[in-house]
């Protein structure tokens, strides 16, 4: 499974990359905002800021809605480097430039999923990722797990090469479940992937060995 951080704070990104477990990072206008990233330029400066940190998968969301300015903005966006993957929202004409932006060799992340049908036809236009929001289900008390489930059913039955993306994960235990089920990526905070490392028995286990060893350092003096 690959692990991706969902922020633009390059703090947080930088610390998940010195972890030596990220494989790349996703953002959105709010992310951006939440930074204070504003005006076209410093978001694009933003970007090159994270492509610089990270090896691989920076997911950029493009902003407009219809077909051509989806189109223009993506390849813009995909200039800026060959880390770049244009996210691109389920709507009619973001499967459109999905398709299209696919056949010219650029990676998209389709966003937004919340169905195994919105899943499938963003694989059948060539996505290279989907991105179902568990969070977002289970917000609304829907099983985020089961959309996931359905999702690998489909694209193991057919074959897509499109990539699962579990986003709006925001705890360790959404991780495991999504690993169990198949999920190829993870993208969610840091304070989720530092989580994983944690147990008290861990920590209680740590605390007797260092103990232990200091007793009997002190005996052998």
């Amino acid at each position: 499974m690959k692990f991706f951080i969902d922020t633009a704070n390059l703090d947080e990104i930088r610390a998940a990359q010195d972890l030596g477990v990220l494989d790349g990072v996703t953002t959105n206008p709010s992310l951006m905002a939440k930074e204070g990233i504003t005006g076209e330029q410093n978001v694009i400066n933003h970007y090159k800021a994270i492509c610089d940190i990270v090896d691989a998968n920076v997911s950029a969301e493009v902003i407009s809605t219809d077909y051509e300015s989806m189109i223009k903005e993506g390849e813009a966006l995909a200039k800026l480097d060959p880390k770049i993957v244009v996210k691109v929202p389920m709507i009619k004409d973001g499967v459109k430039a999905i398709k299209y932006l696919s056949s010219k060799g650029i990676r998209t992340n389709c966003t937004l999923i919340f169905s195994a049908g919105q899943a499938l036809i963003a694989a059948k236009a060539g996505a290279s990722y989907v991105s179902p929001f568990l969070g977002r289900l289970d917000d609304i008390s829907t099983d985020g797990f089961q959309l996931i489930e359905d999702i690998r059913l489909i694209f193991d039955n057919y074959q897509y090469e499109t990539e699962i993306l579990a986003a709006s994960v925001r705890g360790p235990m959404h991780i495991v479940n999504c690993a169990k089920l198949g999920a190829d990526v993870m993208t969610g905070p840091l304070s989720a992937i530092l989580a994983l490392m944690k147990h008290p028995l861990t920590d209680s286990g740590l605390a007797q060995f260092l103990a232990d060893h200091a007793k009997a350092a002190a005996a052998a003096k």
